[in-house]
């Protein structure tokens, strides 16, 4: 499938010496560019980082400071 894009004057350049420098064609480094786009989209999912994240050990239970709460209101608004 062929498509026509138009990229700024400064977008452009930067898009020739990248591909220069890795030694592919600009359609190479935009169509992957494209490809990784469209699968991060279509499957959100929260980042590695996020997901590798074991927690603090030294930080205290969220549940921990719930006797300290104040008990609910009967009226909401009040």
């Amino acid at each position: 499938m062929h498509f026509n894009i138009y990229l700024d004057d400064a977008t452009g350049q930067k898009l020739n010496a990248m591909a220069q420098q890795v030694g592919e064609s600009r359609n190479a480094l935009i169509r992957k560019a494209v490809s990784e786009w469209l699968a991060h989209q279509s499957q959100p999912q929260w980042p590695q980082a996020v997901l590798d994240f074991t927690g603090m050990g030294d930080a205290p239970r969220f549940e921990a400071g719930r006797d300290r709460l104040k008990p609910p209101v009967d009226d909401p608004l009040a």
